[in-house]
């Protein structure tokens, strides 16, 4: 991160965690915070509030924090950095539910907050399950925890964000009684990440590619999110969202939008995000034809993984043995405007898959068939990879003659990407997220008509897919997915780029 830039908006501010003592914050939140101390990243008048259900003491918890950062950090512990990041944190033990005891919150922040002069600016993150989200809310507003005269508030919300339209918009009307729009940071922890972040300077830096980047130079766009892992102890949360609502309204369509995007008017948060949201409200409708023809949904099945065997989705813990949630899909879309209309936009995502990865293929079209007609490999394409995880970097596959007497035409590559290791310790992207909420920069975070675009885009396909029960399980783990998926890109004489 570029420690001038962070450094010339450093604002002082309380972090009030809400769910201080579950998974998110041990392996996500503390580590990020913890680096941000260890780089000095954050304000010199900064503050961590975690707040739980548990009854502990403070000494207790930073037994649990130290634990944590010592697992899931990507640095080391060092002593310094413990020690001042230690003075920083407190826990507070408080039912969510107990409305009456907001008060014992605030008269802690108040405290907090005169002893490390944070100017009554503070940042309500949410990291607790989605039915919590309208109750904590009511009862900072009721306890004038939010709306004083002194400092800013925030709010950050984990997804899911409402799991429909519907309960999305009933959620977004309860927040904004108490948070304007532009207080409201609706997390999505892939737009931190590094490449994701660099989409914009690839394109709009780079005219070699920027002048390309459309229907007349450019076959297919393909985005791949696959994970090795299965569900895990998300069983009971899984069951109610499945892969449309887990990743492909949040994840897929961010990353889509930034790919497909026009440039903005300007690099302010508004003027990025109204550029992404017209690429979502661009895509083509789906029919229930088309759904049939273009959407393959996958429920993964027992195999073998790293020489291990696996159980199926079925299997596991708080799934219904007759479960038709789908943890695999793969579509095929069209964005109906002048840049991307007739260009296929290939999508896949899912569960117990092949690989763990994510990266965005750009696949340019052939030159016509005149010079170098006789040799195949002549005709094979451009292809630019974006790659987000777990290499990072950019690379591209080009044509050029075989080195010596032969005439044949090989493929060459460009390959910027490295592993984390081989290029320092790359800031994780809840380090990112972080920094900006304190900056107060939106840019990385769902405004609520993006949200509303999304849902209604992944609505009409959920409710088709519901009406036809699949036939699951249709893929083996360890495998990239159902044969299906293959056929998608076969019908149109292309393929996955694995």
């Amino acid at each position: 991160m570029d420690n001038e830039r962070a450094s010339n908006h450093h604002l002082s501010g309380i972090i009030v965690i809400f769910g201080g003592t579950g998974d998110l914050t041990k392996r996500k939140l503390l580590p990020a915070l913890y680096n941000l101390v260890c780089e000095g990243l954050v304000p010199e008048n900064f503050a961590v509030v975690a707040v739980g259900r548990q009854e502990k003491t403070r000494e207790q918890y930073l037994d649990e924090a130290l634990a944590a950062v010592s697992r899931y950090s990507r640095n080391q512990i060092q002593a310094p950095c413990w020690e001042a990041f230690k003075k920083i944190i407190y826990y507070i033990q408080l039912d969510f539910l107990a409305a009456d005891e907001y008060n014992k919150l605030q008269a802690a922040l108040v405290q907090i907050d005169d002893k490390h002069t944070t100017g009554g600016n503070r940042v309500f993150y949410l990291a607790v399950a989605p039915e919590f989200f309208e109750p904590i809310v009511h009862s900072l507003h009721t306890y004038k925890l939010v709306g004083g005269e002194r400092g800013w508030q925030r709010l950050v919300i984990e997804k899911p964000f409402g799991r429909d339209l519907p309960s999305a918009a009933r959620l977004n009307q309860q927040l904004s009684q108490v948070f304007c729009e532009e207080n409201i940071y609706r997390i999505d922890h892939y737009l931190g990440k590094e490449m994701i972040q660099n989409i914009m300077v690839l394109r709009f830096c780079n005219p070699v590619f920027e002048s390309l980047w459309n229907n007349k130079y450019i076959d297919n766009v393909q985005i791949l999110l696959s994970e090795k892992a299965g569900i895990g102890s998300r069983g009971g949360y899984y069951e109610s969202a499945g892969a449309m609502r887990d990743m492909v309204q949040n994840h897929v369509l961010q990353t889509l939008s930034l790919i497909a995007m026009e440039p903005p008017v300007a690099l302010t948060p508004d003027a990025i995000r109204n550029e992404k949201l017209k690429v979502i409200q661009a895509i083509e409708a789906f029919t229930p034809e088309r759904i049939k023809q273009d959407v393959v949904f996958g429920q993964y099945g027992a195999g073998i993984q790293s020489g291990q065997a696996v159980k199926a989705y079925r299997d596991e813990e708080k799934v219904d043995p007759q479960s038709n949630t789908e943890t695999f899909v793969a579509m095929k879309l069209y964005i109906q405007n002048f840049r991307w209309s007739g260009t296929p936009f290939y999508i896949r995502t899912g569960k117990r898959l092949g690989s763990n990865e994510g990266k965005i293929v750009i696949q340019f079209k052939t030159s016509p068939p005149v010079l170098y007609f006789s040799n195949t490999l002549a005709q094979q394409p451009n292809v630019l990879v974006i790659k987000i995880q777990p290499q990072v970097g950019v690379y591209f596959q080009f044509c050029t003659k075989k080195f010596g007497s032969s005439e044949e035409i090989v493929s060459a590559t460009m390959d910027t990407s490295n592993d984390c290791y081989t290029n320092g310790n790359t800031p994780e992207a809840y380090e990112r997220l972080i920094i900006d909420i304190l900056r107060g920069d939106t840019t990385l975070f769902s405004r609520w008509d993006e949200v509303e675009a999304a849902w209604g885009f992944v609505d009409q396909i959920i409710a088709r897919k519901q009406q036809v029960p699949g036939d699951f399980p249709n893929y083996q783990a360890g495998t990239m997915g159902p044969a299906q998926a293959e056929e998608l890109l076969a019908r149109d004489e292309r393929k996955w780029w694995d």
